[in-house]
């Protein structure tokens, strides 16, 4: 099967892409803000084949109850909106940090219903309802039409970009195949940079540590800040609250953001900024 969703384009071949204010790095933070069913499988620290699962459960609940809390205050204190990868069933179960995260004007990003629920296999219909649903109570509950979409853990059906076009959203995030935005072959579609790499999710299960996560994302600007004098890169950096809202991994978030907020080429900013930055420059 070929891939029609988007063309090759070598990063080397394409026009000079700049940011606001000659800033070099576009910068954002994407915050997995997720619901998890006690009684379907998921994220899981060590799988269990158990009904119920207070290890894993428990350990994703943290994120909800105390680390996003955490997580937080570390953006604020670093003046960080966040690009919130919201499930919507949170819009319900922990209403408290959607209204935080209005009050700190955050984007808002639809991002399944659970992420005990994966987006495939839909047939087009099934999945239009669904799509439907998720985004009308992101809007309710954010006042906000989400822009962007993200599937819970990347997952798309062949007919997803299309469908979330019908109903007015502008990028996604699944494909992590660039450091730049592109347009997909889906009018009005484009995919924005996402990250596998710099996740905290993925390094804290190959046990990845503080210290090591924090030279990580110092690495990961360096190399693209020397990537953009020919042209601008985007950096995301994937969070879970479950994860670096850890007392023990939060430290290190919190000077892995003084590092890049004290970088004069940086672009502090939203993946919804991006896009929309991409499509009119």
């Amino acid at each position: 099967m070929t891939l029609e969703l988007f063309d090759y384009s070598p990063i080397t071949e394409r026009p000079k892409l700049t940011w606001p204010d000659g800033k070099k790095v576009a910068f954002y933070v994407g915050l997995n803000v997720e619901h998890f069913l006690v009684d379907r499988p998921s994220t899981s620290i060590w799988p269990l084949d158990v009904i119920p699962d207070p290890l894993n459960y428990g350990w994703r609940d943290y994120g909800a109850r105390v680390g996003i809390w955490r997580v937080i205050d570390i953006l604020d204190k670093h003046g960080l909106r966040a690009s919130t990868l919201l499930n919507s069933m949170v819009a319900e179960h922990n209403p408290q940090i959607v209204t935080a995260g209005v009050e700190r004007d955050w984007a808002w990003l639809a991002h399944g219903s659970t992420n005990s629920i994966l987006h495939t296999a839909l047939e087009p219909d099934e999945e239009r309802k669904v799509l439907t649903e998720i985004v009308e109570t992101i809007e309710n509950a954010t006042g906000t039409r989400p822009k962007g979409w993200m599937g819970p853990a990347l997952t798309q059906t062949f007919k997803t970009p299309e469908l979330l076009a019908e109903l007015g959203l502008q990028y996604v995030l699944d494909w992590t195949n660039d450091d730049q935005p592109y347009r997909l072959n889906v009018p009005g579609m484009l995919s924005v940079p996402y990250t596998l790499g710099l996740n905290d999710l993925g390094l804290f299960l190959r046990g990845t540590s503080g210290p090591e996560f924090l030279q990580m994302v110092k690495d990961q600007y360096d190399v693209l800040r020397a990537d953009s004098e020919h042209t601008g890169r985007v950096m995301a950096l994937a969070l879970h609250p479950f994860v670096i809202g850890q007392p023990f991994l939060a430290k290190y978030l919190d000077l892995a953001l003084e590092y890049i907020a004290s970088q004069s080429d940086v672009w502090l900013t939203t993946s919804d900024e991006i896009a929309a930055h991409y499509v009119t420059a």
